[in-house]
């Protein structure tokens, strides 16, 4: 059934409802006008018969299109059911369709993701291999110079150790400063301008670890003692007290390390200083600049020092430049010794002076006379070879050489030799 005949079928059921509507509109008009107008009700009766004979008409059609409303519903029904069985058998097909694409799709990925997997385990591992040997071949190297290191600390342990059982004696710490001060005076003086163990003190059995001879100019050396001292207990005390970092400890070492100063210098100056024998001072050597710096560094110390004790404290440093001075103050005395005997030399070459100018005049009147007699010598001689010379005749073609023969054409007549 097409769309016009069920448009069809609906006019004609709303053509029937409107009859049916106008009919019972009729009727009720006719039965309140019936009695009013007999003609209009015949007229009435005769429009009713032709409504209702249109109304079964309408109801036949009516009938009719139910059953082709049926009919259609029929086989939209059974086309409907066709539409969906095939609907159903091509989404069913679709489905399968797509589960072998999905499957395959899923094989292809699966077996993808394994190469790709296999591909990167293989690099991956290959690098982490490479890698890890790198890594593990700097962590060896690293070790080996760890191990090294330790082995160089444990070394330098072991130095430490003994060097502090070294300081840790007095007789050793002594023996340092001393060999230190040799050491200085060694490179810088002869052996001949120092002395050591040297008795300064003229009837003391106290004996300074060096002396260094100062030249005067009459009489013998006078002496310079240097006695090498090194409180190592009293300074490490102070260097504890600096770690510390708490102040009365490191003004109480320092008082500390003041006063064992002090007492060294009154040893210095009670023993071995002695002048016109030793100079008017003494030298206090102490073998570490750290020390050093911090024995200056004590307020009105090196004041005190000088002016009640008459002794000077050295350095390392100090020291050497305090040698130094002294050799060059050596080399001054030579010179000056040897200026009486530099002036008899001048003298005695002034006098020389006008005989050996003498004698270089006579030698030059002396050398003037051979050179005239060579110069006479070289002319005479000359002139006679040349005369000679020119007298010899080549021999001819001819034979006329026969003029020459059994003469010397060098030979010289006694008068002109």
């Amino acid at each position: 059934m097409s769309v016009g005949e069920i448009c069809a079928i609906a006019v004609a059921v709303g053509a029937a409802a409107i009859a049916l509507w106008s009919l019972a509109k009729l009727r009720q008009d006719t039965q309140s006008q019936q009695n009013a107008d007999t003609g209009v009700q015949t007229r009435l009766l005769d429009q009713q018969s032709q409504v209702l004979g249109r109304l079964d008409g309408l109801a036949q059609t009516s009938a009719a299109m139910a059953g082709r409303v049926d009919e259609l519903r029929r086989d939209v029904t059974a086309q409907l059911g066709t539409d969906r069985d095939r609907t159903d058998a091509r989404l069913a097909h679709m489905d399968q369709t797509l589960a072998g694409a999905l499957t395959q799709l899923r094989q292809d990925n699966t077996r993808q993701l394994d190469e790709l997997r296999q591909t990167v385990d293989q690099k991956l591992t290959a690098a982490i291999n490479e890698q890890l040997s790198v890594s593990f071949a700097q962590i060896s190297r690293q070790l080996e110079a760890v191990y090294r290191g330790l082995g160089d600390m444990q070394n330098l342990a072991g130095s430490v150790g003994d060097l502090k059982r070294v300081l840790s004696g007095v007789k050793t710490r002594g023996i340092l400063g001393e060999v230190q001060l040799g050491a200085i005076l060694e490179d810088i003086l002869a052996p001949s301008q120092y002395l050591e163990n040297a008795a300064t003190k003229p009837g003391s059995r106290d004996r300074v670890e060096y002396a260094v001879k100062l030249p005067v100019a009459q009489g013998d050396p006078v002496l310079l003692p240097i006695d090498a001292k090194f409180p190592g207990d009293t300074y490490v005390a102070l260097l504890d007290a600096y770690d510390t970092g708490d102040k009365a400890q490191i003004a109480a070492a320092k008082k500390h390390l003041q006063d064992r100063i002090l007492s060294e210098a009154s040893d210095i100056a009670s023993k071995y200083v002695a002048p016109p024998h030793t100079t008017a001072f003494g030298v206090l050597f102490v073998p570490f600049e750290g020390l050093y710096a911090e024995v200056v560094s004590l307020p009105g110390l090196l004041e005190t020092l000088q002016r009640t004790y008459n002794v000077v404290v050295t350095g390392p440093s100090t020291m050497a430049a305090l040698i130094n001075s002294l050799a060059l103050s050596y080399q001054t005395f030579e010179l000056q010794q040897r200026t009486d005997e530099v002036l008899r030399i001048l003298q005695a070459v002034k006098a020389e002076l006008p005989r050996y100018q003498e004698a270089l005049i006579k030698a030059k009147r002396q050398i003037d006379t051979a050179s005239n007699t060579v110069e006479s010598i070289i002319t005479t001689r000359t002139n006679v070879m040349e005369r000679k010379l020119r007298s010899i005749a080549l021999p001819t073609q001819e034979g006329g050489a026969g003029s020459t023969a059994g003469s010397d054409p060098f030979e010289l007549e006694g008068e002109e030799l």
